[in-house]
């Protein structure tokens, strides 16, 4: 594209109506991926010009054309809306040549090539096209000429790809490096919004079905198999959808690094749409493989738009090759004004304190909490009236990134806000938020979780520990597993049952707050693979007044489910700790980039690319759940997403890092010139932790299922 191109930035009401008037004209025209066969896709074009569908880079709107594009993706239609995008910023100054895309009069397809070409290969939509842009991806002169011979080539695509034979250019355009990089991500993102939407159409199909089909006796989606793959597709297009969405807000922003940002949504894409498209097969089965079926139609355009992938490379490499290649890391969250300014502020203070940075996370340093909770940043979220200012979500979530990403020693004090804070401040009696809320606010609240037990780790409804009312008091039995850190704190947030006959399980729960040091506490230690040290606690004959209840009686799944969701977002902070390995990482293979990873093409580049793909996948999902978790929804969905993703993504993170760097990774910290300090083989140990603590990813990929609708 052109230097300077603008881009519209649109709302997301604006984009629901014009995906919603694609729809409805696709309802029309081409209203099922079973019409790929039959449907006149001619006509479509010359309605889709009606629309004003092919002017829309007159406008800049291109979050519009990619709305359009899933809308396509949909429906399994190729019809090239980006290519005329594209077209016209290149092109489009010719006299006339802008008015002839927009009206459909002059249908054009792009590729790339030489301005030489007089053939090309394995073009889709040729068939009803007119005219062929060749784009230099290296820069050069980009020339458009008419299609004179267009043979079609059946094979997996419906409708089918072409060969055409070209005729003399009747325009041409230079076109500079960065010009042709810009066009050619964004023909490239065109295939994957579309792949990925086609694999999503699919899914709910798979989705819906797995809640009627039938076998043995019951609905195939209560089938723990069926629930496992249904909650990996979802996180697939979820995580894809958002990576997309980053893009497209960093090219409507200008943002430097936003072909980035789009490939790594291509990239992603492009691993994810097949692997989401085979999902909803195995689920749907025989009836999703006869062509009757939407499935098949679905089917080729997700393998035909990812293969040609390969028909449009970039000079510049791919996201591995950018990242190495350059002196950048992934794409920055763009936080808004607040957001980034706060940002700023929580850096300065950060780096003042870089000496003090903990691989391991484990340390507390009670003097840097203390400077933190001197800038009022320790539940800095909360009302005005407890010591809080109403911070952003924004706000929140830089200071949170920027501690992970930093290795500041003061997580324990933002788990204190996050885990019990917030849980205390809703559900607490005024006596309580009087008492722990400024510790709390002064990091000052050493704390453990008393959740897990011999019987029930993630199902935490069936928790045995027993608390009976005697008098005014409470008198507490039981035992508590991996209880982290609880030989060093001081209080426990403690899980109880108080009604053994409750119905459903979870309706006879009760919280409670209490000292460690309370008679008939016993602490067992043990050391985790991490060298984390966590414990087994008993409880014999504890008894704790009634003022250390927090919530009602026999109320206590909700503030659990409350301070659980702010832990699987605490969890989700492992995408922050993720993405300084990777710059961890980066900064190690920058030195030697041929020795230690090989050159462009090679399988340990495609692996790092792999992995910084899925960092920025995580992180977008973490985002998401934070978002959706203040609007009261993230521990429904998003919440289980982030966990899952972000834990499996540790233990491929750091089996990657010992086949990219070998066994000098595999050494700790205070070994001279250990790659990243010991981070790398410390993440891998830690990485199991990921997927089992705050409820195993098995579990949560339940939870995911479940928000989808499929039943028990």
């Amino acid at each position: 594209m052109p230097a300077g191109t603008a881009y519209l930035p649109m709302t997301a009401d604006d984009i629901a109506a014009f995906a919603g008037s694609v729809r409805a004209v696709l309802a029309r025209d081409w209203p099922a991926p079973t019409s790929a066969p039959d449907a006149d896709l001619g006509k479509l074009w010359g309605t889709a010009a009606g629309q004003g569908w092919l002017a829309l880079a007159a406008d800049g709107a291109l979050a519009a054309a990619v709305a359009a594009a899933r809308e396509l993706g949909r429906a399994a239609c190729p019809l090239p809306l980006l290519d005329a995008y594209v077209a016209t910023g290149i092109i489009g100054h010719h006299a006339g040549v802008a008015a002839r895309i927009g009206s459909g009069e002059m249908k054009v397809i792009a590729t790339t090539g030489s301005a030489e070409d007089a053939e090309a290969r394995h073009l889709d939509a040729a068939h009803h096209a007119t005219h062929l842009l060749t784009i230099p991806a290296g820069g050069g002169t980009a020339v458009l000429r008419p299609l004179l011979e267009v043979r079609d080539t059946p094979g997996l695509a419906v409708p089918a790809w072409s060969d055409a034979r070209l005729g003399e250019p009747e325009a041409s355009a230079p076109i500079d490096q960065a010009a042709a990089d810009e066009a050619v991500v964004l023909l490239r993102l065109q295939l994957a919004v579309r792949a990925l939407a086609a694999a999503g159409r699919a899914h709910e199909m798979a989705v819906e079905h797995a809640k009627e089909r039938r076998q043995f006796g019951k609905v195939i989606g209560s089938f723990g198999a069926v629930q496992q793959r249904t909650a990996t597709c979802q996180i697939d297009l979820s995580s894809g959808d958002l990576l997309i969405d980053d893009a497209v807000h960093a090219f409507e922003h200008g943002a430097p690094d936003r072909l980035l940002s789009a490939e790594i949504a291509v990239e992603h894409a492009r691993t994810a749409a097949p692997r989401v498209q085979l999902g909803a097969h195995h689920t749907l089965a025989a009836i999703g493989y006869f062509e009757e079926h939407d499935a098949p139609w679905l089917f080729r355009r997700v393998h035909g738009d990812i293969t040609r992938l390969q028909t449009l490379a970039r000079t510049c490499g791919d996201v591995a090759d950018v990242l190495v290649e350059g002196t950048g890391s992934l794409p920055a969250a763009d936080l808004g004004e607040v957001g980034e300014a706060f940002r700023a502020e929580v850096l300065e203070l950060l780096e003042q304190y870089a000496d003090r940075s903990d691989v391991s996370n484990f340390a507390f340093d009670r003097e840097l909490a203390g400077i933190v909770a001197d800038r009022g940043w320790l539940g800095f979220a909360w009302p005005e009236e407890v010591g809080g200012r109403n911070a952003t979500l924004a706000e929140q979530v830089a200071l949170n990134e920027e501690v992970s990403y930093h290795r500041a020693p003061i997580s324990k004090a933002l788990g204190a806000v996050m885990l019990l804070g917030n849980s205390i401040l809703k559900h607490g009696s005024k006596e309580q938020k009087d008492t722990f809320l400024p510790l709390i606010r002064r990091g000052e609240l050493s704390f453990c979780l008393g959740y897990s037990e011999p019987e029930a780790g993630s199902d935490l409804a069936s928790l045995r520990t027993r608390a009976v009312r005697d008098g005014d008091d409470w008198v507490i039995n039981g035992q508590k597993l991996w209880t982290t850190g609880g030989h060093e704190a001081d209080w426990v947030w403690l899980a109880v049952r108080t009604d053994p006959d409750a119905t459903p399980r979870h309706a006879g729960i009760t919280m409670f707050l209490i000292p460690m040091n309370t008679p008939g506490i016993t602490v067992q230690q043990h050391r985790a693979l991490s060298g984390e040290i966590s414990c087994t606690v008993f409880y014999d004959d504890v008894r704790v007044p009634d003022g250390m209840r927090v919530g009602e009686v026999d109320g206590g799944w909700k503030v659990i489910t409350d301070a659980l969701a702010g832990e699987r977002i605490t969890m989700g902070n492992i995408a922050a700790a993720l993405h300084r390995q990777l710059d961890d990482l980066l900064a190690v293979v920058r030195t030697d980039a041929e020795g230690l990873i090989g050159p462009r093409g090679s399988a340990k580049r495609a692996r790092l690319g792999s992995l910084a793909v899925g960092v920025q996948a995580t992180r977008a999902l973490v985002a998401a759940a934070i978002k959706a978790t203040a609007q009261g929804a993230g521990a429904r969905l998003e919440a289980p997403m982030a966990g899952v993703m972000g834990g499996e993504l540790a233990e491929e993170f750091g089996e990657a890092v010992l086949d990219i760097l070998g066994p000098e990774a595999a050494l700790s910290a205070g070994f001279p010139h250990v790659p990243g300090g010991g981070a790398f083989e410390f993440g891998l140990r830690l990485s199991i932790m990921y997927v089992v603590g705050g409820g195993t990813n098995d579990i949560q990929r339940g939870l995911i299922a479940r928000a989808l609708g499929l039943p028990r």
